[in-house]
């Protein structure tokens, strides 16, 4: 009796791999991982050291000697590159906080408020996120046509506020993140419906917020299709729009280390924005970690 409770007091081995294993293999894959996403950044920094007759002749993972004379050239481009910073910076800007702001607010008014048409109009809402914006294109820009705002940013910012992703998600992390009671309470302590969402809601939503405002800003500043309709100013161009141009330049003229640069210089707001926004989101996943 004494060796079979000695044998039940002995915990039980766990099957496969040790702890210490499992983690250096999950170490390794994580760095192959890192390394393959990280590849192709370094390439482009590689390829915006070199000139036109060395990116002709193949890849090489050396840095050549042509950085600055490859930016002094993109500056020196008759292509208000700097302008057309400004100009994407101004509307991805506001696209991605009214975007954002927004859908909170109407993923907010779904999850909160008990209504008739509450049902029918998430349904209409994710019906309408199924449909791509390149068929809802040409009626959009004859309306764009007729209300005069061609080379306006309102066309590119505006609609962007009803974004029904963004909703959708927002809806799905209030679901789990955001009890009604709470808003209850904020009620019953006389805080008024946008104090509650101003005050409560939207710092609770702060881990979401941050995810939808850098894919919101890296699709309003990738975006080429609608701008490139609306936009006919060359001062009032975003980036994608002069980055097309100059890679459609005559041969004689053409400079593929000028157009590196370009997309370097294009890519770098975005960067930015990312690390400046990623706190928010490694901060929320290191709470929930707690709560669990």
């Amino acid at each position: 009796m004494a060796n079979q409770d000695a044998s039940l007091a002995k915990p039980a081995r766990q099957k496969g791999l040790p702890i210490k294993a499992r983690r250096a293999i999950a170490y390794v894959v994580l760095t192959i991982v890192v390394v393959m996403c990280l590849f192709w950044f370094y390439v482009l920094v590689i390829n915006t050291t070199r000139n036109t007759g060395e990116l002709a002749a193949g890849f090489t993972p050396f840095p050549s000697t042509h950085f600055i004379d490859n930016w002094k050239s993109l500056l020196a481009d008759s292509l208000p590159m700097v302008k057309g910073m400004f100009n994407s910076l101004l509307v991805a800007t506001l696209t991605a906080v009214l975007s954002t702001y927004f859908s909170t607010m109407t993923a907010y008014a779904i999850h909160a408020y008990d209504f008739k048409l509450k049902k029918f109009i998430f349904t209409f809402i994710l019906m309408i996120m199924m449909i791509p914006s390149q068929v809802t294109a040409l009626g959009f820009f004859r309306l764009v046509l007729k209300m005069n705002l061609e080379d306006s940013y309102i066309p590119l910012i505006v609609p962007s506020i009803a974004a029904p992703v963004t909703f959708y998600y927002m809806k799905q992390y209030m679901e789990s993140n955001l009890p009604l009671s709470l808003v209850e309470a904020a009620r019953i302590d006389g805080s008024g419906e946008f104090r509650t969402f101003n005050s409560i809601v939207l710092p609770l939503m702060k881990p979401a917020i941050a995810v939808q405002m850098i894919f919101t800003f890296v699709g309003s500043w990738n975006n080429y299709f609608i701008p490139a309709l609306i936009i006919h100013d060359t001062k009032k161009m975003t980036l994608p729009i002069l980055l097309a141009r100059l890679r459609s330049a005559d041969w004689l003229k053409f400079d593929m280390g000028k157009v590196y640069a370009m997309i370097l210089f294009s890519i770098a707001p975005v960067v930015v924005v990312y690390l400046l926004l990623s706190r928010f989101i490694v901060g929320g996943v290191a709470a929930g970690s707690v709560k669990g």
